[in-house]
């Protein structure tokens, strides 16, 4: 009877099954990411950002980071940013994105590329030393590149990201707030951090052409993007239903799987004349 209570205070002390699962798949996970950076089976996949005016052409490609496994699958960001992003691993992440992102940019002159961060980045000092490097050997190339921080990573140091933001913005770099509305920004920091690009969560563009509550929030979205003089960018448009009803309504630029989606090869080599919204 002892040894079977003390079964039982054993498992209470580890944690219900479920969070030992939870745990085993993240140890599984950051082994693999681990993997992938150490022998640099990273790549980042382009997805157009198309401009709802000038011809309904692209206006510029957002490169999304994956990682490959062992046996060469393709691994989303969304599969594994959970479990790293708050760990060393999640810097090097950053690093690797920003690394090729701006290498792309100097081998194609006329691309603008968007390229995800944290916040957390502005203190890792290898991610800023390429960044750094670029500014200074290649300024043209910086000029061209869009720095993505999300709502949920600005806030985390608010005060850091804006003089971050500021000193950037004088080399010619581009700043856009992801997923705008899925977080907690309140709109003194807003204010504050000047950023050049509005992207409206996902959540809202969702069946925006038939659900009269993410009408009115994407509309008082798009209104706070306005205001503040940024670039309205709708995410996650997955139907011409509501890719028409948000250009109707003003917005800047789109981004979904209506367009196309994240591709590993360079679609600008077969897609930059092309118009992606007809009708």
């Amino acid at each position: 009877m002892q040894g079977q209570q003390q079964k039982f205070r054993d498992q209470d002390s580890a944690g219900s099954p479920l969070d030992m699962a939870l745990m085993e798949r993240d140890r599984d996970t950051i082994a693999m990411v681990a993997r992938a950076l150490d022998v640099n089976d990273v790549a980042l996949a382009f997805q157009p950002v198309v401009s709802s005016r000038a011809g309904n052409t692209v206006a510029y490609y957002e490169g999304l980071i994956r990682i490959f496994d062992e046996t060469g699958r393709v691994i989303p960001a969304r599969d594994f940013m959970g479990a790293v992003e708050t760990r060393e691993l999640g810097r090097r992440i950053d690093c690797a994105a920003l690394g090729i992102g701006l290498k792309t940019l100097r081998a194609n002159p006329s691309l603008r590329l968007a390229i995800n961060m944290s916040a957390r980045s502005i203190g890792y000092p290898h991610w800023m030393n390429i960044l750094k490097k670029f500014i200074r050997l290649h300024p043209d190339v910086v000029e061209r590149l869009i720095l993505e921080i999300t709502e949920t990573s600005a806030m985390l140091v608010p005060e850091i990201v804006t003089i971050f933001m500021a000193e950037m913005q004088e080399k010619g770099i581009t700043f856009a707030l992801d997923d705008f509305g899925a977080g907690q920004t309140s709109f003194r920091h807003l204010k504050d951090f000047c950023f050049d690009i509005l992207k409206i969560d996902g959540q809202f563009s969702r069946k925006v052409h038939s659900d009269p509550d993410n009408q009115v929030l994407t509309q008082a979205l798009m209104s706070i993007a306005r205001h503040f003089d940024m670039l309205a960018v709708a995410e996650a448009v997955e139907t011409r239903e509501e890719a028409q009803w948000l250009v109707n309504s003003g917005v800047d630029c789109l981004q979904g799987y209506y367009f196309a989606a994240p591709s590993l090869s360079a679609p600008w080599k077969v897609q930059e004349s092309q118009t992606l919204i007809t009708g």
